[in-house]
């Protein structure tokens, strides 16, 4: 492979990246305080350390349960209302209020009267992430079943297709590049939800580990879970882009590139 390729290869590119701000964040950061920046190699030992307690992996797993829950809630409500609004006016006129209402309202505003509601615990935790994961998916899903062209439908009907044919063989295959895009946005979403719901309830999982070693000015530690958060998003949403790309492989061929 010559020179030029390697130098225009994506995975070359964001490696290199990377690597260039890992090695700037070293260094730099070996010079500030302690207390107030770690560094790369110093939060590598921390997260050793982390793993070999168990602390880690313990209130990663508590962090999973409500952010899987929540976010696969989302998901399929998300989905399922998404295409009924969209293919069925009274429910958009019955549904559209609220749902502009609720995505329009900040969802942090939200939290103090789940907690009401539902007290400290994993219930409120998983409320939180479906609220703040929801409304992404229902209205980019809402988009996509719009954006279907009516002579798909004409033909499907012409062909005999009932409703449900017609939902399941055209509408969803049609909006299919929206629902990705929306789990996409709400993968972000419902991560910052599941921390702020721990910074609000019960002091546990990931986030509780944040404000734990924030505390004590145990910075290294600090970023343990954050990067490991950064992380977890960072990959869901890349597989997210592998299933849009395996469902719908024709939205790449006409992506505009510069």
């Amino acid at each position: 492979m010559k020179l030029s390729s390697w130098g225009s290869s994506p995975n070359v590119i964001r490696i290199a990246s990377v690597v260039a701000f890992l090695a700037v964040w070293e260094v730099l950061g070996r010079r500030v305080d302690p207390v107030l920046m770690s560094y790369p190699s110093a939060i590598m030992v921390a997260f050793v350390k982390l793993v070999a307690s168990g602390e880690l992996v313990r209130e990663l797993l508590r962090s999973m349960q409500a952010f899987v829950a929540g976010f696969g809630l989302s998901i399929v409500l998300g989905i399922v209302l998404g295409i009924l609004m969209g293919a069925y006016r009274r429910v958009e006129y019955a549904l559209d209020p609220f749902i502009n209402a609720l995505y329009s309202t900040p969802n942090v505003a939200l939290i103090p009267l789940v907690m009401l509601w539902l007290g400290l615990g994993l219930k409120t935790k998983i409320a939180v992430v479906f609220l703040i994961a929801f409304f992404p998916i229902v209205v980019s899903t809402f988009s996509g079943v719009k954006n279907v062209s009516g002579s798909l439908v004409e033909i499907g009907r012409a062909f005999g297709f009932g409703e449900a044919q017609i939902l399941w063989k055209i509408i969803l295959p049609g909006s299919i590049p929206f629902i990705a895009t929306g789990v996409r946005l709400a993968v972000g979403r419902a991560v910052v939800g599941m921390v702020v719901a721990e910074f609000f309830t019960a002091i546990n999982g990931l986030g509780g580990m944040i404000i734990k070693y924030s505390n004590n000015f145990e910075t290294d530690r600090m970023f343990v879970p954050i990067i490991v958060l950064a992380l977890f998003g960072v990959g869901l949403t890349e597989l997210v882009k592998v299933f849009e790309r395996r469902v719908a492989p024709w939205k790449e061929t006409e992506r505009v590139q510069l």
